[in-house]
C-alpha cells in the first residue's frame, strides 16, 4: 500500500516540474510571438501595402511586443516567488506553532483524495520525522504550490528569445525576397510556416497542460487562424476607405 502512495506522489511531483519553468515560457513566448507576427502581416497583405511596409511593421511588433512580453514574464514570475515565499513562510509558522493542527489538516486533504484514515495518518506520520520533506508536501500536494524557485531573468530571456524566433516565420519568405526570386505568393509561404509553427507549439502545449496534444494543436491553430483573418479582414476594409 505504502508503494502505491509514494508513487502517486512521485507522478504528482513530476507533472508539476514538467508543466513549468523555462521550457513553458518558450511555448508561450512562441506562440505569442507567432500569432501577433502573423496578424500583422495579414493586416498589410489585406490592405495592399508594400513588402517594405510589411517589414518594417513586422519587426517593429517583433522587438516591441517581444520586450513587452519578456518584462511581464519577468514581473509575474518574480511576483510569483514572492508569493510562494510567503506561502512557505506561513506554513512554517503554523508547522512550529500549531503542529496537531496542521498534519489533521493533511490527513484530511489524504482522505479526501481517496486514502483510508489509518494509511493517510500513517503517511503523514512517516513525513513528519522530516520537517523539509513535510513542509514540501504541504505546499505541493495541499497548497498546490511548486517549492521551488525559478529565475524570472532566465523566464523573461528565453520568453523574448522564443518571440523572437517563431516571430520571424512569417517574414522569413518577404525577407528572403531582397535576395532571391523565390516562386508563388510570399503570403501563402508566411501562412504555410505560420501553421507548422502554431500546430508545432500547440501540440508541446497540450502536452504542458495536460490536454490532448492533437486537440490542443488544432486549437491553436484556429486561434491563430481567427486572428489573422480579423487583421486582414481590417486591413482590407480600411485600404477601401483610404
Amino acid at each position: 500500500m505504502k508503494r502505491g502512495i509514494y508513487r502517486k506522489i512521485h507522478l504528482h511531483s513530476l507533472r508539476k516540474n514538467e508543466s513549468a519553468g523555462h521550457f513553458k515560457s518558450f511555448v508561450y513566448g512562441g506562440l505569442d510571438g507567432i500569432i501577433t507576427t502573423f496578424a500583422v502581416v495579414a493586416g498589410v497583405a489585406g490592405a495592399g501595402l508594400s513588402s517594405g511596409v510589411l517589414l518594417i511593421m513586422g519587426f517593429a511588433n517583433i522587438f516591441a511586443d517581444g520586450i513587452s512580453l519578456a518584462i511581464g514574464d519577468y514581473l509575474s514570475t518574480r511576483a510569483e516567488n514572492e508569493y510562494k515565499a510567503s506561502e512557505k513562510k506561513n506554513a512554517l509558522f503554523y508547522f512550529k506553532n500549531y503542529p496537531k493542527k496542521e498534519k489533521q489538516d493533511l490527513v484530511t486533504y489524504y482522505m479526501k483524495e481517496g486514502m483510508s484514515r489509518s494509511s493517510a495518518e500513517k503517511l503523514v506520520a512517516l513525513m513528519s520525522k522530516n520537517k523539509n520533506v513535510l513542509n514540501r508536501t504541504v505546499m505541493s500536494e495541499e497548497l498546490d504550490i511548486m517549492s521551488r524557485k525559478e529565475s524570472p531573468l532566465k523566464n523573461a530571456i528565453v520568453t523574448f528569445l522564443s518571440f523572437i524566433i517563431f516571430g520571424f516565420l512569417p517574414l522569413a519568405a518577404y525577407i528572403a525576397e531582397s535576395f532571391v526570386d523565390l516562386p508563388g505568393e510570399n503570403f501563402a509561404t508566411a501562412g504555410i510556416l505560420t501553421l507548422i509553427a502554431l500546430f508545432t507549439l500547440g501540440s508541446i502545449k497540450g502536452e504542458i497542460s495536460g490536454k490532448h496534444w492533437f486537440k490542443s494543436a488544432i486549437e491553436t491553430v484556429v486561434i491563430g487562424g481567427l486572428a489573422a483573418f480579423a487583421a486582414y479582414l481590417v486591413g482590407y476594409l480600411l485600404s477601401g476607405i483610404m
